[in-house]
């Protein structure tokens, strides 16, 4: 497996295992529609690759490290009666959780959350989250 395909699977298991301050019910890499999910569903989460940037950090021969930054989208949904709290727990829990081990299990060099917006109650009684999340790491070319 690479270290691509283990960063993310290591990102939704840390997320699955997340307990404080509230449990995530449903976690998938798999697109939802978040009007499907029964009650006992929420909060969901979807965790969803949107780029990487890629660079060579060392040259001249056959085996080329090179440097990657995959940008992902944890998109959460919430449903309370409190939205703007069960957004704040969310996004707390997803913070917490990923920098318990910013190296997602030794296959990164860093996992930053670089930012996090809400759908500002356009979704309500459901309330939605968006935290991007930049994790650097390197890998050798050609290897997988």
């Amino acid at each position: 497996m690479s270290k691509r395909e283990s960063i993310a699977n290591n990102i939704v298991s840390t997320l699955q295992g997340a307990t404080t301050p509230v449990a995530p019910k449903f976690v998938t890499r798999e697109p939802f529609d978040f009007n499907e999910l029964s009650n006992a569903q929420f909060p969901a989460i979807f965790l969803q690759t949107t780029s990487e940037d890629r660079v060579d950090a060392t040259i001249g021969d056959s085996r080329i490290t090179r440097e990657g930054t995959i940008t992902y989208q944890v998109i959460g949904y919430v449903k309370a009666t409190t939205i703007d709290t069960a957004r704040n727990n969310l996004i707390e829990t997803i913070e917490e959780a990923l920098d318990a081990d910013r190296t997602r299990n030794g296959n990164a060099l860093d996992t930053q959350i670089v930012s996090i917006e809400t759908d500002q109650g356009a979704i309500a009684p459901v309330g939605g989250i968006i935290v991007t999340v930049q994790v650097m790491y390197n890998f050798t070319r050609g290897a997988t």
